[in-house]
């Protein structure tokens, strides 16, 4: 059981992380800079870590872009107050995703700026024989180390990792919460202190401050994806702008 629970956190926090760090900071906002090698560094563990769940950096960036210049209308691609429920709100936003990664949803070209790409591997990552080797990866892992019935609860959290974070914020973060900034949207502070969703959760100060690598802004509010930007810029694996764009 401890072993379960040991890599099924491990899971969460490293898929989680390729979500925040390069597909949403990166990807979509171009809060810092990296060259050719880690780029496709990322790419790869953004596919070990997400597996079934592999999201394109390229579709999720323009999906995320489209979310900001749209948001809570009926244009935006995932809004709890045009998409009435929880798996309603995944499934449009799957449908969407799917035809940004297979280019079947016309985008303006100002949504497509400094996007990384990398189609063939995205294809390939992406095809059913890939995802469906995962599912087969976590299946058997589950039948080694899932000890009870309700542990194979989690199966379906397992396969579906990517998605699944990006509902939390999608929908709870419009939904429920607090706001440091008044705005126009609904987007909140879904909590306090984000130890679950490592600063994705600051929704409302991110939709505020878009090019703020940091999404906490009180004091209390911990942005655990932070420290380690800076790091990595310390590094010299990313360079942080010195000037953010969003």
């Amino acid at each position: 059981m401890t072993i379960f629970f040991i890599v099924f956190i491990l899971h969460w926090y490293l898929s989680l992380f390729s979500q925040t760090f390069f597909l949403h900071r990166y990807a979509a906002h171009s809060m810092f800079r990296m060259n050719a090698f880690w780029e496709k560094f990322f790419y790869f563990f953004t596919w070990i870590t997400q597996g079934s769940s592999y999201l394109s950096p390229y579709a999720y960036g323009i999906l995320h872009r489209l979310h900001h210049a749209f948001t809570d209308t009926e244009n935006d691609p995932h809004s709890p107050s045009y998409t009435k429920g929880l798996f309603p709100l995944m499934w449009k936003t799957k449908q969407i995703y799917g035809d940004i990664n297979s280019d079947k949803f016309p985008v303006d070209d100002k949504f497509m700026k400094n996007l990384p790409m990398w189609r063939s591997f995205d294809r390939f990552v992406s095809s059913f024989g890939i995802r469906i080797a995962w599912g087969v990866i976590y299946f058997l892992f589950y039948l080694a180390f899932a000890t009870q019935w309700w542990m194979w609860l989690l199966f379906p959290i397992t396969c579906l990792m990517g998605p699944v974070h990006g509902a939390i914020i999608n929908y709870f973060a419009h939904k429920y919460g607090y706001r440091n900034f008044e705005m126009e949207d609904t987007s909140k502070n879904f909590l306090p202190v984000d130890v679950l969703m490592m600063g994705e959760s600051y929704h409302n100060n991110h939709h505020k401050l878009l090019a703020r690598p940091n999404f906490g802004v009180r004091w209390f509010e911990i942005d655990p994806t932070y420290p380690i930007i800076r790091l990595l810029n310390l590094m010299h694996v990313i360079r942080l702008n010195k000037e953010p764009v969003s």
